[in-house]
């Protein structure tokens, strides 16, 4: 892997970045309502509201306020919400430890599952119960996530009680609590998605099979094992990959929505907050977050390609 190819991608990364921030930074800006009315009421003292807006710096003009709040991004500082009083970044840092938690055991889930389970049907794709599969995972891609986390609550929290039915459990106060708490809300994000994965792994898998280099491979007597996780899985790896790299932006916004669902104390729930409170330095810090860990992912991804056939050429 060539440092040439590195540095274009970070490069490509901290543009997005870039444009993201100065998107989101703009966009607010043409949004009707005024934060410091909404944070003090619109019968509030004109000189509380004029200082106020002093010391949020929404007095000066557009330009200095987007020189000031990117000099702020640069140097670590997201500015102070309006709702709670408190450095951005402080905040972000207090719930993203929830919401990490969701997601990478919802990606975890699906890559455990989904892959081996698409292997195995495109192996089997001839068995009987091929239609019954088809219509599982068919059903399964059309399941919301928010209304299966509600099933899962009703069954396994109320229920059978086998997981906290809401809350956030830290990791500091035991491992095994910790990943209770998580783990139907990740099961509900998850199980939608592991439908996707599952179907393009299958496909992807039965067009390798189909290829000449697989009939030889059989030809010389090699075994099913051999030929599918030596030659076949190789090759159909790769379009799975770009599925997993696709579907991360969707377990992220899955997560914002499961959120509301079982409490969690996330950036998702975060966001919705400051959306309600019309908190825009806090909502464009929760963008900046959310963009970066969905772009680090992409890039990751990327490199993925060249570890697993190294004959892919990076560009």
């Amino acid at each position: 892997m060539s440092s040439t190819y590195l540095i274009r991608r970070l490069f490509s990364l901290a543009t997005t970045l870039a444009v993201v921030a100065l998107a989101t930074f703009l966009a607010f800006e043409v949004i009707p309502g005024d934060p410091v009315l909404t944070m003090l009421g619109p019968d509030a003292d004109p000189s509380l509201v004029a200082a106020m807006r002093e010391e949020l710096g929404t007095d000066l003009p557009l330009t200095a306020r987007l020189a000031n709040w990117v000099a702020g991004v640069l140097t670590g500082d997201l500015g102070t919400s309006i709702r709670y009083a408190r450095p951005v970044g402080s905040l972000i840092l207090d719930r993203v430890a929830v919401s990490l938690s969701v997601a990478l055991l919802a990606m975890t889930a699906v890559v455990l599952v989904a892959i081996p389970l698409g292997i195995a049907l495109a192996v089997r794709r001839s068995h009987w119960s091929e239609p019954f599969v088809a219509t599982i995972i068919q059903v399964g891609m059309a399941i919301p996530s928010f209304w299966l986390g509600i099933i899962l609550i009703s069954v396994f929290g109320l229920s059978l009680g086998l997981f906290p039915t809401g809350g956030y459990v830290p990791f500091g106060a035991g491992l095994f609590a910790s990943i209770r708490s998580v783990t139907l809300p990740a099961i509900a994000i998850a199980i939608p998605l592991i439908a996707v994965v599952v179907r393009y792994t299958r496909n992807s898998m039965i067009d390798q099979f189909s290829q000449d280099y697989v009939r030889t491979a059989f030809s010389k007597g090699f075994p099913v094992r051999h030929v599918v996780y030596r030659h076949v899985l190789r090759n159909a790896a790769l379009p799975v990959i770009t599925v997993l790299g696709m579907i991360f932006g969707n377990v992220v916004v899955g997560t914002i929505i499961i959120e509301q669902v079982f409490a969690l104390p996330g950036l998702g729930l975060l966001l919705v907050t400051a959306v309600s409170a019309r908190d825009f330095p806090l909502i464009q810090g929760l963008v900046l977050y959310i963009t970066f860990f969905v772009t680090l992912f992409n890039l990751l991804v990327d490199l993925a390609y060249h570890v697993i056939d190294p004959r892919v050429e990076l560009t």
